[in-house]
């Protein structure tokens, strides 16, 4: 049914079935193989096999994973560069990347690990956090300024931004901008007509 494209990982030597460390089992179930063939494989019973792969942490696939994974290879590799992406670059937590991965946390976690990525602690994702929010108030202020200096009046700007007008006022000082005269900044600029 196109679920053998992996190919069972070879047999484990009847003599060293006590050398076979948690770490060796659990590279190959993570390579594909599924418990069945591990034992197979090993020579181990299949609750020492389960107990093996507990010890070292690995994280246990569903059958339709496992298919998954053997119809295509590569899908894995994929998942697991996209998760680091979000992790490196946007800051998301574990948990968002379980629910953006449709997984548990822990395989979340095991997936980062994988691409290359190194979890971090809670702190430094409070501060990746802060830091990106610094980053995009410093962009909304410098195109604020762009369109005051453009013309645009600071009650315009904060009604289109749906901000405060104090708000403009503070994010246009954080870029740094040269306000025009305080007559100049209300939305009338219609010329008075004199009789």
């Amino acid at each position: 049914m196109g679920v053998r494209s992996v190919n069972p990982p070879p047999p484990i030597p009847a003599s060293h079935s006590d050398e076979v460390t948690a770490q060796v089992l659990r590279e190959q179930y993570e390579s594909g193989a599924t418990v069945d063939e591990v034992v197979a494989s090993s020579g181990l019973s299949y609750g020492t096999v389960l107990n093996r792969l507990h010890d070292a942490g690995t994280v246990m696939r569903t059958s339709w994973q496992t298919r998954r994974m053997r119809q295509d290879p590569q899908a894995r590799k994929r998942l697991a560069a996209h998760l680091r992406t979000l992790y490196e670059q946007h800051g998301v937590t574990l948990g968002e990347l379980a629910a953006a991965a449709g997984e548990t946390r822990r395989a979340a976690r095991r997936l980062l690990i994988e691409s290359g990525g190194s979890v971090r602690t809670t702190q430094q994702t409070l501060r990746m956090r802060s830091a990106a929010r610094a980053a995009e108030r410093q962009k909304l202020a410098m195109s604020l300024r762009t369109r005051y200096e453009a013309g645009s009046t600071v009650p315009e700007l904060a009604k289109e931004c749906s901000y405060s007008v104090a708000t403009v006022y503070r994010l246009l000082h954080q870029a740094g901008t040269r306000m025009r005269p305080q007559h100049n900044h209300g939305p009338a600029r219609t010329p008075r007509k004199r009789s």
